[in-house]
């Protein structure tokens, strides 16, 4: 079961890899009165470790309640 999962993570992240790979192009990010420009490569990962960061926030709040 452990080599399954661990080659389900390999895949995973060579999916991940690829998509970074596959999108380069520099795109324009508008936030409010914020705006700037970066690489998509830059910016997918930047988006899950955000995300990342917030469910663990929300995750660790809720363990707390009960």
């Amino acid at each position: 079961m452990v080599r399954l999962k661990s080659i389900f993570i390999g895949f995973i992240v060579c999916l991940c890899f690829i998509v970074l790979l596959q999108n380069t192009q520099v795109v324009e990010i508008r936030f409010i009165f914020w705006e700037t420009s970066m690489s998509r490569i830059i910016l997918f990962p930047l988006l899950i470790a955000i995300g990342f960061i917030i469910g663990f926030i929300i995750a660790k709040r809720r363990r707390k309640r009960i």
